[in-house]
């Protein structure tokens, strides 16, 4: 099993870690969401939770529950700039579909 992210990942999440003045990486997450069904979830988490799977590339650690893990496995997380929008932007080779939107994804 494995995740992990860019180089250009990996310097936004240590710089927001940086501005929170706390934190020991980013959680990944799926939850039942969306047109497509799931969508994922992300946050800055300040510890290890018990189901947690972690994860390090690029110098940055990766957390990402248990019960998600198959849904991500192989998923490299970048960050993109699209227009005026820019933000993460997943490549999950378990994604089968996703809503126009491209907010949510199906398995």
């Amino acid at each position: 099993m494995s995740i992990s992210v860019t180089p250009k990942a990996a310097g936004q999440i240590r710089k927001a870690l940086a501005r929170r003045g706390s934190g020991v990486g980013l959680r990944i997450a799926v939850k039942t969401s969306g047109c497509s069904g799931y969508a994922y979830a992300i946050e800055f988490a300040d510890a290890r939770a018990e189901d947690d799977e972690v994860f390090e590339s690029e110098g940055v650690t990766l957390l990402v529950e248990a019960k998600s893990l198959a849904m991500l496995d192989g998923t490299r997380l970048d960050w993109a700039r699209e227009g005026l929008d820019e933000g993460f932007k997943f490549h999950n080779p378990n994604a089968s579909a996703t809503c126009g939107c491209g907010e949510s994804f199906t398995v």
